[in-house]
């Protein structure tokens, strides 16, 4: 065997310095690199990494993905539904893949979508999209910046030929500038079709940074300000929104609310004024919900989203009321994240979680696709916080989680 297929020489070498690790497909194919590294790291640690060397997918159709490969990761995924959504985007039945390690949670939100099916089926619509991206500019002094914003202002059509000469798909959609001292931070706002876009966003946005410092005396200090706001907590997605500002409602009737969740939609409303609304207000928290969080996540990594926009994606507000003695309940969330081109879902387990939805790759028209993506994670999480909460209302939080043995 030549050491260019035997991992075990390649990973000698690199336990020997004569090679880093990222250095390996420079000399071997991609699966035997990876498995180099998997010899390395046993070697190294003591760890058997022979599950992790277990994968559905071609090494080389991974490299935009992920770097240094050394395999692939499982989660146990499940399937909650049907689930039956009616959107400007969608109108059927789903059944909503969640990837968790996370005992009940299947469960949980399989009775949601239950309940929402015995009412007739969730309403669910986005308001409004546009991923956004927020250069910061160094100026002079406060005069210099006002005149940089008057010029932005003035200067829209030139700005986005110049993002959008980067793609053949973004739009740009807006450009609001914001003045804080001698910084200026311009957010600009993109339609990025089925793509969730956030690279799209940060090219598109280089080249309109080139043309602000052209024209102006700004001079561009990062890309990315933080007031776009990527991966953190931030006020200002909730309130204006980042990717997909989605809503999902149903109003279940009263001996629906009684027979599948054990509880009447006063005990439901009540909780989740009393929990989602005043507790997360005296928390200070960003997410007034009880675990959105949960079915976004789940539904990201079964679906190759970028998990770590789950902290923007549980940015939502549930209520709750009683209308005519039936119980109404919806779910906004303001930033989900989602996109059916690109990133991870083209990976072949992800693919396929998006093929169970019939939300593959670019919609017809573009955009669509993630719209209705979009639309049933809202409904889906709407199940989930249907189930918690009529858990909660009933007492029966933790004995459910102790007969399902978790």
């Amino acid at each position: 065997m030549s050491e260019q297929t035997d991992p075990e020489a390649l990973a000698e070498r690199v336990r020997s310095g004569d090679l880093r690790l990222y250095e390996l497909e420079d000399h071997a194919d991609p699966e035997t690199a990876a498995a180099a590294r998997r010899r390395f790291g046993e070697g190294e640690t003591d760890a058997d990494l022979d599950a992790v060397g277990a994968y559905g997918f071609d090494a080389a159709d991974v490299e935009a993905n992920v770097e240094n490969l050394v395999g692939g990761l499982q989660v146990p995924m499940g399937v909650a539904g049907p689930l039956p959504v009616a959107g400007e985007a969608t109108d059927g039945e789903f059944y909503l893949p969640l990837a968790t390690t996370e005992g009940a949670l299947v469960a949980s939100v399989n009775r949601g979508c239950s309940t929402i099916r015995a009412a007739g089926g969730a309403n669910a619509l986005v308001t409004d999209r546009g991923m956004t991206r927020a250069p910061v500019f160094r100026v002079a002094d406060v005069t210099e910046a006002a005149d940089v914003v008057e010029w932005v202002r003035d200067s829209f059509d030139a700005l986005a030929e110049a993002a959008e000469s980067t793609t053949s798909h973004g739009e740009l959609q807006d450009v609001e500038p914001y003045v804080v001292g001698r910084n200026v931070y311009l957010r600009f706002d993109y339609d990025t079709k089925d793509a969730m876009g956030m690279n799209m966003a940060t090219i598109a946005t280089e080249a309109a940074a080139e043309v602000v410092e052209e024209h102006t005396p700004a001079s561009l200090v990062a890309t990315s300000g933080n007031l776009c706001t990527d991966k953190k907590p931030a006020a200002i997605n909730a309130i204006e929104g980042r990717g997909r500002t989605v809503t999902a409602d149903v109003t279940i009737p009263r001996e629906v609310v009684e027979d599948r969740l054990n509880t009447t939609p006063e005990n439901v409303a009540e909780v989740n004024e009393r929990k989602n609304l005043v507790g997360s207000a005296k928390a200070g928290s960003m997410g007034f919900n009880a675990q959105a969080a949960n079915v976004v996540a789940a539904t990201f990594l079964a679906t190759g989203q970028d998990e770590a926009h789950v902290v923007e994606g549980s940015n939502a507000i549930t209520t709750a009321e009683v209308r005519e003695g039936d119980l109404h309940a919806a779910i906004s969330l303001a930033s989900l994240q989602v996109g059916t081109v690109g990133g991870g879902t083209k990976l072949p387990t992800q693919s396929e979680a998006l093929d169970l939805l019939g939300v593959t790759g670019g919609g017809d028209p573009p955009g669509s696709n993630a719209d209705a993506f979009a639309e049933i994670v809202a409904a889906g999480a709407l199940a989930g916080e249907l189930s918690l909460l009529s858990a909660l209302a009933s007492r029966h939080l933790a004995s459910a989680h102790e007969e399902l043995g978790r």
